[in-house]
């Protein structure tokens, strides 16, 4: 496995670590969006990932991954709150809210930083190993 080729992976890695993150934040700024129905309300973020296998030499794969969509979770009228003096709410005197669970986001956020923090130390480990070969050639 070439050096280039761990660059290609971490990169891939640190691209979709930061769609995730990006979501996530998304997600965590929008949950007290409120709207007159559950189509018009705010629909949670969620991307998803896929592994793209590529031959590396010497009979060896590597795997980069790739998003492949970030969908938005079905409208849901879950969190319908009764609020006859809300400016959007309904005939009935409700509106709706998204459905996210806070503590799920964050959890989420931890793992993708954690994911992107381990991706940016590949990168670095490689880099030093460039370093330490070119010091090997003087």
């Amino acid at each position: 496995m070439s050096l280039d080729n761990l660059y290609a992976i971490s990169g891939s890695a640190l691209n979709a670590q930061m769609v995730r993150l990006n979501s996530i934040a998304s997600n965590i700024a929008n949950i007290s969006s409120a709207g007159n129905s559950p189509e018009t309300t705010y629909q949670a973020l969620r991307p998803v990932f896929s592994a793209i296998y590529d031959q590396i030499g010497n009979g060896a794969e590597g795997a980069r991954v790739t998003v492949d969509q970030v969908f938005k979770m079905p409208a849901s009228d879950k969190n319908r709150r009764y609020e006859p003096k809300n400016m959007l709410a309904d005939d009935e005197g409700y509106v709706y809210y998204p459905d996210i669970n806070v503590i799920q986001e964050m959890a989420d956020m931890l793992s993708a930083t954690r994911s992107y923090q381990s991706s940016i130390e590949v990168m670095t480990s490689a880099r030093k190993l460039q370093q330490r070969l070119l010091g090997l050639a003087e």
